[in-house]
Formats: structure tokens, sequence, C-alpha cells
């Protein structure tokens, strides 16, 4: 059965995963020429929406070409959730809302928000309920984390939670807060949640290739994927996915030319999307390192590419690589993007203490978006 979103059929059942500074408009047009599925701007921070934060108002752009629009939310408050999927459903800003229940990093997680959330389960409850029923319609799913820590998990009965809340589905990022992006997915995790839940789980974790995701639906009964840091440098695995799920077997692996002309595309769609062709180059610079992970590409250039400003520069750089130089094999399966240690989930003072306490945390939430 074909997964679906609303009246939005998922095929194939892939969704980029919101990745801060990442999944602007240039990169999600980029992956889209690639393949199709749900492609989901960055994080977008309810109380930044409801309060029109100009940098926020940028990010909640999307293109012509863009259907659906995938709109992501984090937040703490159910009121202020609500505000802000009312304000999506009245100016017609998206036509999906995922909320985020996954963020680990220290300074969200010590306030009592991100993953720290589900803890609290009236909370969590609260926060789901609130966006469901102000989006009048509209799809609302959820990604979530296995739970803190391997002590306290809360993805199953978070899951609960959020089906009973109207849910469209559950998509489980199948490693605790305190895993970070360290170690391996728990696929196991993701098929126990299958199992209990009636709506569509979506599994996330360690999908470097397109088998990846055919092995975690095989092994997991998913009903689709998420891809996150696998796609970093490599838009062209939405294709090697969209054959995958087709039962195709053809895989890309672009020589180092054909590399190269993507990464130009890339850098042109951004400086089409931030006005200016130095903002638009300047922010490609991080994507360098990952469009050339495993080809024999010098220092030197790497660096010089990494430094450019303008696209006549990276062209004269673009065209001193090996255009015959195939794609490096070895890098295949390989972690791509931020990879951490596993550490203390850090929370707020007793925040473990009274899981039916719905009282919203200070400061937990930041106004501007991104993550």
């Amino acid at each position: 059965m074909t997964l679906t979103l609303g009246r939005y059929p998922v095929d194939p059942p892939v969704v980029l995963a919101p990745m801060a500074g990442i999944t602007n408009v240039a990169f999600r047009r980029l992956c889209r020429e690639q393949g199709a599925g749900i492609y989901v701007c960055e994080m977008i921070t309810t109380i930044a929406l409801a309060h029109r934060n100009p940098k926020t108002e940028r990010m909640i752009e999307f293109g012509p070409e863009e259907n659906p629009r995938s709109m992501q939310l984090y937040g703490v408050d159910p009121v202020i959730t609500a505000r802000a999927v009312r304000r999506i459903v009245d100016e017609n800003l998206a036509d999906h809302i995922d909320l985020n229940f996954g963020c680990s990093v220290r300074k969200i997680t010590s306030k009592g928000g991100g993953a720290a959330i589900p803890v609290k389960r009236r909370l969590f409850g609260a926060i789901v309920k609130a966006a469901v029923d102000a989006a009048d319609g509209l799809p609302v799913t959820i990604k979530m984390r296995k739970g803190i820590d391997d002590d306290t998990l809360t993805y199953l009965e978070a899951g609960q939670v959020a089906q009973d809340a109207g849910v469209k589905w559950v998509a489980l990022h199948a490693r605790t807060a305190a895993q970070r992006y360290s170690g391996t997915a728990d696929w196991e995790a993701i098929a126990r949640l299958k199992e209990s839940l009636d709506v569509p789980v979506l599994g996330n974790g360690d999908i470097w290739e397109a088998d990846d995701a055919l092995r975690m639906v095989r092994e997991t009964g998913c009903d689709g994927v998420v891809v996150g840091r696998g796609c970093l440098g490599r838009p062209w695995l939405f294709a090697d996915l969209a054959a995958a799920f087709a039962g195709r077997p053809e895989r890309l692996m672009p020589t180092l030319g054909e590399v190269a002309q993507v990464m130009r595309r890339h850098a042109e769609l951004l400086s089409d999307w931030y006005g200016t062709e130095r903002d638009g180059v300047t922010d490609f610079r991080k994507h360098v390192a990952w469009y050339l992970k495993g080809f024999p590409v010098g220092t030197e250039i790497r660096r010089a590419l990494a430094m450019s400003s303008s696209l006549m520069e990276m062209d004269d750089l673009l065209g001193k690589l090996d255009p015959t130089a195939p794609f490096p094999v070895e890098a295949l399966g390989q972690p791509r993007g931020r990879t951490n240690s596993p550490g203390h989930v850090f929370l707020p003072p007793g925040w473990l203490n009274d899981r039916e306490d719905d009282a919203v945390p200070e400061g937990a939430e930041l106004d501007n978006s991104g993550g």
C-alpha cells in the first residue's frame, strides 16, 4: 500500500529530514530534481513563526514547484503551537506540519525542550493535540527519538499518545538523546513501534545508501524512511532511493566531473535564493567537504573551494579537478555529516520526578529558527 500524507501520495516513501542550515529552498530543489518524496524545510520555532521573526519569515519560503509544502515546527507551549499552526492555515503557508521532538543539544534539553518533552507525557500530548486541532485538516506528523537514554525510553508511549491525538504518522530516529549521533541506530526499536501503532511508522537512522532503506523496511516493517545526513554532498541519493523502491537495480556513482556540475548547480541555486552571488557561494562552502569525500582532490583545492566567494572563482577551481576520476566506492555506506560521542543529557532539575507535570518549561524555545 502506498504511503499517503493526507491527500498526497508519498511515492517513493521517502522524507528528507530537516537539517539546520542545509534544507533550505535551494537544497530541497536540488534533491527534488533527483526524485520524488517529501522535502521538509529547516526547523521553525513556533514562537518565531507566531511573532513573525524576520529570519524565520525568510526560512518559511517555498519554491513554486514544491508540492506538498512541508514545514517542521518545534515548540514547547500548546498555546503558542496552536497560534503558529493557525497562522500556517490562515495564510496558506504549508500543506503539511511536522512536529520535532528529537533535538538533543544541551541548550535545548537543559531547559526542558526537544527530546526532553516526551518524558512529560501530558505536556507532550497537549502540544501534539493543539497542533492537530488547529491544523484544520492539514496533516500533522511527529518525529522523535527513542527517549532520554536507555534507562528512560519514551518512544512507545509517546507514539501512542501522538496517534491518539490524531497525527498521520510517527517518525522515529532510532537513537536516544544520550547517543546524539554516535553509534548505530536501533532498528529493532522501529520494528517495536510499528507493531504497537496503527498509523504509519517511518524509520530514521543510518540510511547511507538506497539499499539501507530497503533493508530497514524489510527488517522493521516500517512504512517509509527519513533520510538526513546520508544525502549531504549526495543529493542524487534520492534518485537511488526512487530506483530502489521501484525495484530497479541502477545506482548513481557520478564521476568527479559530474559531481562538480552538481556542486556548481547547488551554489547557483543558493545564490538565486539568497539574492546575491557572494552570500550563496559563501553558504555553499560548508558543502564542499561532503561533495568531495573520498575523491582524489588535493588539500589546496579543497581549501580554496571552501573559501570561494563567487561562481567565477568556483568555476576556475572546479575546472582544475580531474573530471574522469571515478566515484570512490570505498565511501559507500560510510557515515556523513556530524558525528559525535554519546554523552550526558542535561535536563532541568527534577525533570524526571513528575512525568504528569504539564507545566510549560521556561526558556526552552528560542525566538529564532533553524536549530
